[in-house]
């Protein structure tokens, strides 16, 4: 069978559809946006004869950069979330269940980094225990042939963000701080970046997920490998896609076990 076989194709599509709708089902959305939320306009500022050098900080926000907290060398997870408390610094405080941390080996060698809790994650209070968990799940045991909780997993946001879209870039600014502290208490040899928001956070730079994933990169001295978030796998359910991931994992469990 060719590689252009249109009746493999229209199979590949028709079960990346499916997948797809299962995992909105999942999630709770009952309905499809049609557009994307926008952001509110900035409060005016002003004129005092100096140049703006920033706008006001959103509601939740206010003093989010003085109470960013200074992380020892070595801060332990439950410095971390101890710290972390209940938070409300973003707008995401709002609507969650409960705040989803991390979940794992708290001295992984492999470190997993994802976007944000879905409806089962903010239910269960647990990273990827959804149907996208549990294709990383699978990955990780049946590819690594490792066991789940010998990795650590945690996302660059810790409150699901309302159905499920992008996490915004002041939540993502309010959740660093945390990030930070858990990669700096897990110490991973290598870290997979799952997807663009993960992967753009750790680059420090808007990327195409495409473009950049299977190349390797740093993030503070540690080796970073971007790849495909597993929920973009279920909809996009293709063979190249499942071994370029495969790929990307064997490549960084590697990563983890160089001398």
């Amino acid at each position: 069978m060719s590689a252009a076989d249109p009746r493999r194709e229209a199979r590949e599509l028709v079960a990346a559809a499916r997948a797809w709708l299962e995992e909105c089902a999942e999630d709770g959305l009952e309905s499809i946006p049609t557009t994307a939320p926008q952001p509110a306009e900035p409060a005016p500022v002003a004129d005092t004869g100096r140049e703006v050098l920033e706008t006001p900080p959103p509601p939740g926000q206010a003093g989010l950069l003085d109470e960013a907290p200074a992380w020892p060398a070595t801060p332990t997870l439950e410095e971390v979330r101890g710290t972390l408390g209940e938070c409300t610094r973003c707008g995401l405080c709002q609507g969650r269940t409960q705040i989803v941390f991390g979940d794992g080996n708290p001295e992984a060698d492999l470190m997993f980094v994802g976007e944000g809790p879905g409806e089962q994650e903010d239910r269960r209070g647990i990273p990827f225990c959804g149907r996208a968990g549990e294709l990383l799940t699978r990955m990780i045991e049946g590819g690594l042939e490792i066991p789940r909780s010998q990795v650590y997993i945690c996302n660059i946001v810790k409150c699901r963000p309302p159905r499920n879209r992008t996490p915004l870039p002041d939540e993502v600014s309010a959740c660093r701080p945390f990030l930070d502290g858990q990669i700096a208490a897990v110490r991973p040899r290598a870290i997979v970046a799952l997807g663009k928001p993960a992967t753009s956070l750790l680059l420090g730079r808007d990327v195409a997920i495409s473009r950049v994933r299977g190349q390797w990169h740093e993030y503070r001295g540690i080796p970073v490998m971007p790849t495909f978030h597993p929920a973009f796998i279920l909809r996009q359910y293709t063979q190249e896609n499942r071994r370029l991931v495969w790929q990307d994992l064997k490549a960084a469990l590697a990563r983890t076990r160089e001398g």
